[in-house]
């Protein structure tokens, strides 16, 4: 159990308020018990109640919580913050999809995007840190350099965030637009698999944003080591940036492979806790023309697979500015599709959703490497007539 640095309630000095949205439930209810001298039911009654008015209903004032004392309000309050990271730039795509450019510190800026109609009902695709340091060849987000990796309330926060910006408060309900999170945005997921699993464990919750880890997905450019890790942590489902089916190409793809080759993350991969044919492992494969496209590369990838229970996602390449690569045609994506279907495997193309406002797989960069939002804000309120 994680040690937290809380003052006593009858102390002369104030208590350093915590975040919310980085606690488990049972250390909130560890946080309540120490700084109130509340005996172990108590504390655990107060964080239930805690828990479910900040994740369930999503307020944003202790005030709100109308079935907790007034006495006792003021002590949470003083004790915990639920303040939710700034959305400073919010983009909407022709066809739905919602990109928001979310302030977490000064200076520090991430972007995550929202999918409509994905999954059971829309897809969060959150960042887990602020820049890559990984340098895959056709990511945007690898042309950026890492900052830092973002703390488990960072991460909880863009979903709160975003859960506020298209309304769905409470949690749960079965018209919710949000089903399933995804970690495919900013940075690798598994160098900062503590924070992530911390994470997850808050969104999965059923007593609160109660999204299943059946329907949370890690994705991972293949740090091998971690993946049997992820599974033992998180029960999370696992996506593997595949992208080439040997490694000559995957060394200048996707460059942790000069590590970790193809070999020891399949071997990692078959090694993942509950693999089955119910919970099969997604490999992404991003299609790029004349480089990793060939019949020749289709069946060698269903050769590759043949032993894990798996899906693979087509992923038309996304263009971004400066991209050395182009997207296959939709003919040779369709005939590649064909070759892995007839082997067995599920193999649906990713239709691109927000290529217009650079959202969709790949094209995330953080905008305070290239210009401030809030000059750009400016701009754009002193051009309009």
């Amino acid at each position: 159990m994680t040690a937290l640095d809380l003052k006593s309630a009858n102390s002369a000095a104030p208590a350093e308020k915590r975040p919310l949205f980085g606690l488990s439930r049972p250390e909130t209810a560890d946080a309540i018990g120490e700084a109130l001298s509340l005996d172990v039911r108590k504390a655990r009654m107060r964080a239930n109640q805690l828990w479910r008015w900040a994740f369930h209903y999503g307020v944003t004032d202790f005030d709100a919580m109308t079935d907790i004392g007034k006495d006792m309000r003021a002590d949470l309050a003083r004790l915990f913050s639920l303040e939710r990271p700034r959305v400073i730039d919010r983009q909407v795509s022709i066809d739905g999809t919602r990109k928001y450019l979310i302030e977490l510190a000064p200076g520090a800026e991430v972007e995550c995007v929202f999918i409509p109609d994905v999954g059971r009902a829309g897809a969060l695709c959150v960042s887990s840190q602020i820049g890559c340091t990984l340098n895959c060849a056709f990511c945007h987000t690898g042309t950026q350099k890492l900052v830092r990796n973002l703390t488990a309330a960072e991460i909880v926060g863009q979903v709160m965030a975003v859960k506020d910006d298209i309304g769905e408060w409470p949690s749960g309900g079965e018209d919710r637009k949000l089903s399933n999170v995804v970690f495919m945005g900013m940075g690798e997921p598994l160098y900062n698999l503590d924070h992530v699993a911390r994470a997850i464990e808050v969104i999965s919750d059923g007593d609160g944003v109660s999204i299943s880890r059946r329907r949370i997905t890690v994705s991972t450019s293949g740090v091998a080591p971690e993946i049997p890790r992820l599974g033992e942590l998180t029960n999370a489902m696992l996506a593997i940036s595949l992208h080439a089916t040997n490694d000559a190409l995957r060394n200048e793809l996707v460059p942790i492979n000069r590590k970790y080759p193809i070999a020891a993350l399949l071997d990692a991969c078959r090694n993942y806790p509950s693999l089955s044919n119910v919970r099969k492992t997604t490999f992404e494969y991003v299609m790029l023309k004349g480089v990793n496209d060939s019949d020749a590369e289709a069946r060698e990838l269903v050769r590759l697979l043949k032993d894990i229970p798996a899906k693979i996602n087509l992923i038309p390449f996304n263009p971004w500015p400066g991209a050395p690569y182009e997207c296959a045609s939709w003919d040779r994506i369709e005939a590649f599709a064909e070759i892995v279907n007839r082997a067995g495997y599920a193999s649906p193309i990713r239709t691109p959703r927000g290529r217009d406002i650079l959202a969709a797989c790949g094209q995330l960069k953080s905008e305070s490497v290239k210009a401030r939002a809030s000059e750009r804000h400016k701009a754009r309120i002193e051009a309009t007539p």
